[in-house]
């Protein structure tokens, strides 16, 4: 796979229906000549197309089985809401052992990452001496840590600076499960396209240990013929409080954070940011904003209903919670570093040139534009908004007749012109000349 984002259109689909421009956050969708187009700087990778599309026309790119090949030894650390996708009868050590059927040599869990980030995050924010500037924000959600770049890049210092449990996961495989050793492919089994790209991008890591990652999609078919006649193995290493994260509240609970707000969805999550930008919830101490309906069991790569699947979560939590003793030890991770090494950029999608004087010539152009424009958003335009509309004329990449009632204001105006011309003409005079 190549390029940065995941999330992909599929011409032959699209009808040009315009749906998924009144769902995208960030704008990052036109209709242009009845066929969508993503500008890819503003796309965030969210899902939210691929989820409202009613042709299937958006996808999201993922590596295949076939990338399994290139080493010798393929370890598949798959995200806890896998385990939301099959019932409670087929326990966790089965579903790990099934994707050792499948051609994986071995499997660690992204929820035991999950549990050493929660305890990460927790010490860290103790450190802080004053909650007098506002709350952290959890950094867990590539789609999320997106949509900040590009929306709201105020808010990029007060990302937590801890590493996603899948970047945790893959470093304890590399340097804890198999140190030395060159040929260890690591591939995450992902329940959205954000963490697709977040492997390739890998922002503010320094570079992702990911080797690959898998639609939790292209993998439950196979999973599901291979539980039954798959042998137990001894293979779990999480408890409750890792597998929590699947859903909404799991990383506010597991840290233990009495002050905590937990949001799902991408549009109250732009709800939460935005009064978080206007100087609002100071009272609070951490978000945990998650870009999928009701956590990542909600995620555009996964295949049950979410509701469904964060019961099956809540279910195997109690079943752990009287078992707890995990069926696999793991390795002293205390070295393990979880800090990001860099701070995460903002993105500056929004902008209408590079060259500031420029811009400012073009956004005067669109503010003019703008206020010509019924102001409906109605979408027709191939624009998500007037004001989008509008930006686009001042760029160059549409013109204003491409809203229909500034179209049927021309024709109008035309065809009284015309009936005008008509009326003054001379008696006498072909009207085939005029």
């Amino acid at each position: 796979m190549t390029g940065e984002h995941s999330v992909t259109l599929d011409p032959d689909k699209c009808k040009g229906c315009t749906t998924c421009l009144r769902y995208c956050p960030t704008e990052a969708i036109r209709v242009r000549k009845g066929r969508a187009h993503i500008i890819s700087e503003r796309c965030v990778d969210c899902g939210e197309c691929i989820r409202v599309c009613p042709h299937g026309a958006k996808k999201a790119l993922s590596d295949s089985m076939s990338s399994l090949e290139r080493f010798a030894v393929r370890v598949a650390i798959p995200a806890p809401s896998l385990y939301g996708q099959f019932d409670e009868r087929f326990s966790v050590d089965q579903i790990l052992s099934a994707l050792l059927e499948l051609g994986f040599t071995d499997v660690f869990e992204v929820a035991k990452a999950a549990e050493l980030v929660s305890d990460a995050s927790r010490t860290w924010m103790e450190t802080r001496t004053s909650l007098a500037d506002g709350p952290c924000i959890s950094s867990a959600c590539p789609a999320v840590v997106k949509l900040i770049q590009v929306r709201f890049p105020s808010l990029l210092d007060r990302l937590l600076p801890v590493l996603s449990p899948m970047e945790v996961a893959a470093r304890i495989v590399k340097t804890k499960l198999y140190p030395n050793r060159n040929e260890v492919g690591v591939f995450f089994i992902s329940p959205c396209a954000a963490k697709v790209s977040a492997a390739r991008t890998a922002l503010g890591t320094g570079g992702s240990l990911v080797d690959g990652v898998l639609g939790m999609k292209d993998l439950y078919v196979p999973l599901r013929t291979a539980m039954p006649g798959a042998p137990s193995r001894k293979l779990r290493h999480s408890g409750s409080r890792g597998m929590a994260w699947a859903h909404i509240d799991g990383e506010s609970d597991a840290m233990g954070s009495s002050r905590a707000i937990s949001v799902s969805g991408i549009a109250d999550v732009m709800g939460v940011l935005e009064a978080l930008e206007n100087g609002k919830l100071k009272s609070v101490s951490f978000i945990e904003a998650l870009a999928c309906p009701s956590g990542c069991v909600g995620g555009p790569l996964t295949v049950e209903n979410p509701y469904m699947a964060k019961a099956r979560i809540r279910a195997r939590e109690r079943a752990m919670d009287e078992l707890p003793e995990a069926s696999r030890q793991l390795p002293d991770c205390t070295d393990v570093c979880m800090e990001r090494s860099g701070k995460i950029p903002p993105r500056p999608a929004l902008r209408l040139h590079p060259d500031m004087l420029q811009a400012m010539i073009m956004m005067e152009e669109s503010e003019i534009v703008a206020e010509s424009l019924p102001g409906l958003d109605c979408g027709s335009c191939g624009a998500p908004s007037c004001r989008a509309l509008a930006e686009d004329v001042a760029k160059g990449d549409a013109c204003i007749t491409d809203c229909i009632f500034k179209l049927r204001e021309n024709v109008r105006h035309l065809a009284e012109q015309l009936l005008d011309m008509e009326l003054r003409q001379p008696p006498g005079l072909d009207k085939g000349n005029v």
